[in-house]
């Protein structure tokens, strides 16, 4: 009787556990992170970096067919994740400030992934300034090496400069010929042009920017009918 109650008590603490948090999200991401830094071999910081996932049922939209559109995001976690363990980019923003969040995204689907489908998510940095670094994400399916999805991120570093990180992490190096040896000085590299694209899409929050500081500074005004 008794390992009945005990056997309730804990399914009633794992449904209640589920309710309360999303489990499996952070259960991946620990995997995530396990794997990246203890398993994985370290890349350069401009080098591209690979997690590869599955479409599953908890993944799709209503209409049972494809991958929902908000999941497409959700994946760039687990691959921010794993791209920060292994450049050591993470470590470094916290080791000169406060952190990273981010700043904006943008994605751009272009033919959906059906339920069990396996893809890939590629990530590298493609430009950076002085307060963000900004990040490409493709989303590949290995069958037909098709981009399903493209998105750019903006990863708004707090309280540190982004180019004395990136600075640091070019200096210091991972040797990217097949051996990744840790501590390999590289020449460092050029801040790259920024990418057409990206240029348009930061005119464009720039002028959301702007039309919601001036609403903000509109007194509200109410009408009595």
């Amino acid at each position: 009787m008794l390992a009945c109650w005990l056997l309730a008590g804990a399914l009633g603490a794992v449904v209640l556990l589920y309710a309360l948090v999303e489990v499996h999200y952070f259960l991946r991401m620990f995997v995530t992170v396990l794997l990246a830094r203890f398993c994985k071999k370290p890349v350069h910081i401009l080098d591209e970096t690979t997690i590869y996932g599955l479409c599953t049922t908890t993944d799709v939209d209503t209409l049972l067919y494809h991958m929902n559109n908000a999941r497409y995001l959700r994946e760039l976690d687990f691959a921010r994740a794993d791209f920060y363990e292994r450049t050591s980019l993470y470590r470094e923003i916290c080791s000169q400030g406060k952190g990273v969040v981010q700043g904006a995204a943008t994605i751009r689907y272009r033919r959906y992934l059906k339920p069990f489908s396996i893809y890939m998510v590629k990530s590298k940095i493609i430009y950076w300034d002085d307060k963000s670094i900004f990040m490409e994400h493709k989303f590949i399916t290995p069958r037909d090496d098709f981009v399903r999805a493209i998105a750019i991120c903006r990863q708004r570093l707090l309280d540190c400069n982004a180019e004395t990180v990136m600075a640091a992490l070019l200096e210091r190096g991972v040797k990217n010929n097949g051996t990744n040896d840790v501590g390999v000085t590289q020449v460092t590299h050029v801040r790259p042009q920024i990418p057409p694209e990206v240029a348009r899409w930061l005119e464009s929050n720039e002028i959301s920017s702007a039309t919601l500081r001036a609403t903000d500074n509109v007194p509200v005004v109410t009408t009595n009918f």
